[in-house]
């Protein structure tokens, strides 16, 4: 069951650069799991938000939720029609993955990969980092928000 996310009302919105928070987490390993992913206007300062994504997924791995969030992030600055995007993810598989660092052994995890891979071709520049989760802060916030929305 996927729920809309909040995307800017246009495609072409004259954004260049876009900077891309994700998180995903899982309350059980599987277990009940949410998205999250804040889309910030990197010629702002302070960057201001123009998207945000926070919605429940099922029951899954953390690591599957990490990668959706990725995936839905991207989604939302592919739909502003930003030009270069910097992804910042407290998921070091994640990010070495994407990166090609690190080889992905799990088949559901390489398919996500793929469809995170066909998102980063919308793009003119990709910056892909991982950051520590303090840093993370947003993001992390908003899978916890989507988590307690719907109950234990």
């Amino acid at each position: 069951m996927t729920q809309p996310s909040l995307f800017a009302e246009s495609r072409d919105t004259g954004i260049d650069e876009v900077w891309v928070y994700t998180d995903g987490g899982s309350r059980g390993n599987p277990g009940p799991a949410a998205i999250g992913a804040v889309v910030l206007d990197a010629s702002t300062d302070p960057p201001t938000r123009l998207a945000v994504v926070s919605r429940r997924i099922g029951v899954t791995t953390n690591n599957v939720a990490e990668y959706e969030a990725v995936i839905a992030g991207l989604e939302a600055a592919a739909e502003l029609g930003a030009r270069v995007v910097r992804v910042r993810a407290d998921s070091m598989l994640v990010v070495q993955q994407l990166k090609g660092t690190w080889k992905v052994k799990n088949p559901n995890l390489r398919e996500l990969r793929e469809r995170a891979l066909r998102q980063l071709d919308h793009f003119a520049e990709v910056d892909l980092e991982h950051v520590p989760r303090e840093y993370n802060a947003d993001a992390d916030a908003l899978v916890n928000a989507a988590l307690d929305a719907a109950g234990p």
